[in-house]
């Protein structure tokens, strides 16, 4: 069984800074993509964001809004994908999930996290 597990998140005023951290555990053949999404408080339904991905090879894309502010990195022996997020807004907070695209066997397969609260106060 896959698990991502994330942490890191908390409460900050805005301006500051915090880190994610998401490290997928399990047995698996190999992991893909990876990457953080999230869903703000008025977000309709289930509505999630891409914030921001990471290839195997270290591609990195990026939501328009966290530009220059955010960074993601990933750890390819840890199994883990981490994102720096700096100058923090009150537009930031949301839950955030991590993500990633895992192989197990011949089969790829999307995974998520249970997703860690992000919240900035003005």
């Amino acid at each position: 069984q896959v698990e991502l597990v994330e942490s890191g998140g908390g409460a900050v005023q805005a301006g500051g800074s915090l880190r994610l951290s998401c490290v997928a555990s399990g047995s698996f053949s190999a992991i893909y993509d990876m990457g953080w999404y999230r869903q703000a408080p008025e977000a309709p339904g289930d509505q999630r964001i891409s914030v921001a991905t990471i290839s195997t090879y270290g591609r990195t894309d990026y939501e328009d809004s966290v530009k220059g502010r955010f960074t993601i990195s990933r750890d390819n022996v840890k199994n883990t994908v981490y994102l720096q997020m700096n100058t923090l807004k009150p537009e930031d907070t949301a839950v955030y999930y991590c993500w990633s695209r895992i192989q197990l066997g011949a089969s790829v397969f999307n995974y998520w996290g249970q997703g860690t609260q992000v919240t900035v106060s003005s």
